[in-house]
């Protein structure tokens, strides 16, 4: 296991080619559900070595933006599923992002503005990097990103991914409000 402070040009480059990254939030109390999330479709953005960004696509759950808003404490993981084995973990707290907030306009333009469905930007300050060997994740090949959530943001449109968010999005399963309870 190695231990930085920032994000090096190097393992920007090697964050880039992975299709497939996970984040990982939990509330607060003890008996609070811990997230998981696996993310793909170029929704990961390093924008300065200690300083990252996910775009947030509209899903069935937003366990992620609860979490960070009660307590803001979110870790980031990659892996190598080919070449060389590597884990990279990225410790720190992150924040949300909803169109409208001051930093939307500037953190959208990172993203491709073809990606339907975007629900919010999770920017978040990485105060550990960390890497480990990988050598227990096994080799695959990769095939192509699903289109099917993108599919079904299309076909939804703007008004019924609004009217979803709202149905669907303003709590975690735990209870803790999201960013959609607010709107």
């Amino acid at each position: 296991m190695k231990v930085f402070d920032s994000i090096s040009n190097e393992l920007t480059d090697w964050i880039y080619k992975q299709p497939l990254f996970f984040n990982a939030t939990s509330p607060l109390g003890e008996q609070g559900h811990v997230n998981l999330s696996p993310r793909g479709l170029d929704s990961f953005r390093v924008l300065d070595p200690n300083h990252v960004a996910i775009l947030d696509l509209t899903g069935s759950g937003n366990e992620t933006a609860a979490h960070l808003l009660e307590n803001g404490r979110i870790t980031v993981m990659f892996c190598a599923f080919e070449g060389a084995p590597q884990i990279l973990r990225l410790y720190g707290t992150g924040e949300v992002i909803l169109p409208g907030n001051d930093d939307w306009a500037a953190l959208r333009e990172c993203f491709s503005e073809q990606i339907p469905g975007v629900r919010q930007i999770f920017k978040i300050s990485v105060t550990r990097v960390q890497t480990s060997c990988g050598f227990g994740v096994p080799l695959m090949d990769f095939v192509a990103q699903r289109d099917t959530l993108t599919n079904w943001a299309t076909k939804k449109g703007e008004a019924g991914i609004r009217d979803y968010q709202r149905e669907k999005n303003s709590q975690s399963i735990d209870g803790l409000v999201s960013a959609f309870a607010e709107e």
